[in-house]
């Protein structure tokens, strides 16, 4: 049975999310914006997202005005090549720093998790805070999810030395360096972090979304 939602208590929050893979298993193009119940998957995550941060940005290569429509920043990476999943974070938190400079944390997300829990960015906080670790990643069942997760904005300048300088790119690679706390959710009746890489991955969201409806979501966005 899934614990009760802990009380909201965090500091000023961006989300950071990652639409920048390249969709191979998919056919290629921009996943995120593959539909969903005719919903596209990057604006699932922002209805659920949004009102759980402060603020949010897309982290994208490539021509930003195809997400003009979303009323969101869009940033891209000044890593050469492409380099995963920790660049896309990276040019989120330069960004981050620049523009909102009071945050404190950033919420990194993949845009083919159509399912987030309401209560996401609140775990994450709690598990961090009873934990006293570094970094907050998701966990359901067995399975840990380091892209989404909660970072401290001062990670960056490390973050920047894994990329360059040491040719990391995997997440769970340059998290291990951390103390990592674990915010755990069930995977019944299904995943809240079910993500879409193929088209038998779309018709069984389809099937969830069918059966079960959108994901509750909480209240409005706090401005920062």
């Amino acid at each position: 049975m899934q614990s009760p939602t802990p009380p909201l208590s965090r500091e000023p929050t961006i989300g950071i999310l990652l639409a920048g893979g390249r969709a191979t298993r998919m056919g290629g193009g921009d996943k995120a914006l593959t539909t969903l119940g005719r919903v596209s998957l990057l604006a699932r995550v922002i209805a659920i997202l949004q009102p759980q941060c402060d603020s949010l940005l897309i982290s994208a290569n490539g021509e930003p005005a195809r997400f003009a429509g979303f009323g969101l920043p869009s940033v891209s990476d000044d890593i050469e090549g492409f380099a995963g999943p920790l660049a896309g974070i990276l040019a989120g938190l330069d960004f981050i720093v620049t523009q909102h400079p009071k945050a404190a944390f950033a919420l990194s997300i993949a845009t083919d998790t159509p399912f987030l829990p309401a209560d996401l960015v609140a775990r994450l906080y709690a598990a961090r805070s009873n934990a006293g670790a570094d970094i907050a990643c998701a966990r359901s069942g067995d399975a840990t999810h380091p892209v989404i997760a909660l970072w401290p904005i001062g990670i960056r300048i490390a973050l920047r030395q894994a990329l360059v300088g040491e040719d990391v790119h995997k997440v769970d690679r340059f998290m291990a360096r951390y103390s990592v706390a674990y915010a755990d959710w069930p995977t019944a009746p299904f995943d809240p972090f079910f993500n879409i890489n193929q088209p038998d991955d779309l018709a069984a969201a389809e099937c969830i979304l069918m059966e079960y409806g959108d994901p509750p979501r909480p209240g409005a966005v706090r401005p920062l």
